[in-house]
């Protein structure tokens, strides 16, 4: 029995390659869009791809199941209730898979969304249960948001929401608990993820640890537990319904080969003359030291896809703004969210010069200290908006601030006030050079970010 784990740490997605040696057939689960590390190692250890299980309509990533049918004709399988514009194997609850010694075991655990279902892997058929592949549904230290199925806002969203909540109550302590303690929790997704509040940064436990240490599986009525999961999920970013959409639909292949060009200055200015967007993916203090004006920063060494998604439309077309070697990668990460569409790149190198003819479109972006942010709101003389995430703001927030989490800003532009001059801030400032830049690109003018974020401004306020 072979079980392979990938995890990437720009989305904190983990996929697996589970094969049998004795008989050279695998399959693939939850995959992302960029195939070539499973395809390679299954050929390294004798193996061929026969299908493809997505444990659920994946929010945050576009699956790679089409991908991998077209390169080696396996077939797809998702839960029963799954509905798809493509053939798909329909994985029903107590379902066995056998790859020849090795046995898969299929359970319905509904919760995340309705056509969850999470994989029991044995070395051989009757065997203890050695790992667990339990998709969005029980995470290390957390179990998956029920609100992702409903991203609108009406009241039967809410009632969905919390009948997904009681669902997951009955998957994790009837179905998920009642597994052996000493089976492997093997998770599609880690800390930093938004399809739940608290993961752990380990990548695997076992249903005992889970069982001792995970607050949200502890012993509880259903109604405390429904309350619990339903209040202060990170925001959704926006995008999440149309990579929903695209998991459901047959859509244009990702392309390993393609290339992205380099763009002539005068095509840059064009680009950001038409609305274009440019997304610069250099350093928050890069870009503070000198960017395009109404370009976008969101840094390469961040979470650049998931936070990419954010400041622009799916589908829209991108100019890239990177340093030399990184704009191929930085296009494969958006395109792991369905963001094709990266026209060309400018590469930047790391003394920040730009080119010549595009001098005058550069301009640096100012940072408001925590001294300096103190005295603005003594004078009543500035907007603070806090772009964290609610569970975030549980630990504390800055005195008259206006909630808009990063990931709902390009939706809210319309709640910021405009009437005097704006800082946003987040945790630590990475995120919020994102906003301000987002602001800035939209026409909002004395946009700064709070340098260290409230992070700086705790340190200055709150005692130890």
């Amino acid at each position: 029995m072979l079980v392979e784990q990938y995890y990437l740490e720009c989305l904190s997605h983990a996929s697996y390659l589970i094969g049998d040696s004795t008989t050279g057939r695998a399959i693939v689960v939850d995959p992302r869009r960029d195939v070539t590390d499973y395809l390679d190692d299954a050929t390294r250890h004798g193996l061929t791809v026969e299908g493809v299980v997505n444990t659920h309509f994946h929010a945050d990533f576009v699956s790679g199941h089409l991908e991998l049918v077209d390169a080696t004709g396996a077939w797809i399988g998702f839960g029963e209730a799954a509905e798809t514009e493509y053939p798909i194997r329909r994985l029903v609850h107590g379902e066995h898979l056998s790859l020849g010694e090795v046995d898969l075991e299929i359970l319905s655990t509904p919760g995340h969304t309705w056509e969850s279902i999470s994989v029991v892997v044995r070395e051989r058929a009757g065997a203890a249960p050695t790992a667990v592949l339990t998709g969005d549904s029980l995470f290390i230290g957390d179990v998956g948001r029920p609100d992702l199925a409903n991203l609108s806002e009406s009241a039967d969203a809410d009632e969905s929401t919390r009948d997904l909540a009681r669902a997951m109550y009955r998957t994790i302590h009837d179905t998920l608990l009642a597994l052996p303690d000493a089976t492997t929790v093997m998770p599609a997704h880690g800390a930093g993820s938004s399809c739940g509040k608290n993961l752990s940064t380990e990548l695997t436990s076992t249903i005992g640890e889970q069982r001792r240490t995970n607050p949200s599986v502890q012993a509880m009525p259903e109604d405390e537990f429904v309350a619990m999961l339903t209040a202060g999920q990170p925001a959704a970013p926006t995008y999440f319904s149309s990579d929903v959409a695209m998991n459901k639909a047959v859509h244009p292949l990702f392309s390993a080969s393609r290339d992205i060009d380099e763009l002539t200055p005068g095509r840059v200015r064009d680009a950001l003359a038409s609305g274009i967007r440019v997304v610069d993916a250099r350093s928050v203090d890069d870009f503070a030291a000198g960017h395009l004006r109404g370009s976008v920063n969101v840094g390469f060494d961040g979470r650049f896809a998931e936070t990419g998604g954010m400041v622009a439309e799916v589908g829209a077309p991108l100019v890239l703004v990177t340093y030399p070697g990184e704009a191929r990668h930085a296009a494969l990460r958006l395109a792991r969210i369905g963001s094709d569409n990266t026209i060309g790149h400018l590469t930047v190198g790391r003394d920040g010069r730009f080119p010549d003819a595009l001098a005058d479109l550069v301009q640096p972006a100012r940072r408001t200290t925590v001294a300096e942010l103190e005295a603005l709101l003594a004078a009543d003389a500035v907007t603070l908006v806090d772009i964290r995430n609610p569970g975030e703001r549980e630990l504390g927030t800055i005195p008259d601030a206006v909630a808009i989490p990063l990931a709902q800003l390009h939706a809210r532009l319309g709640a910021v006030p405009a009437d005097k001059p704006i800082v946003v801030h987040c945790a630590g400032g990475w995120r919020s050079s994102v906003a301000a830049s987002l602001l800035r690109a939209h026409g909002f003018d004395g946009v700064t970010d709070l340098l260290g974020g409230y992070s700086a401004w705790a340190d200055a306020h709150v005692p130890a």
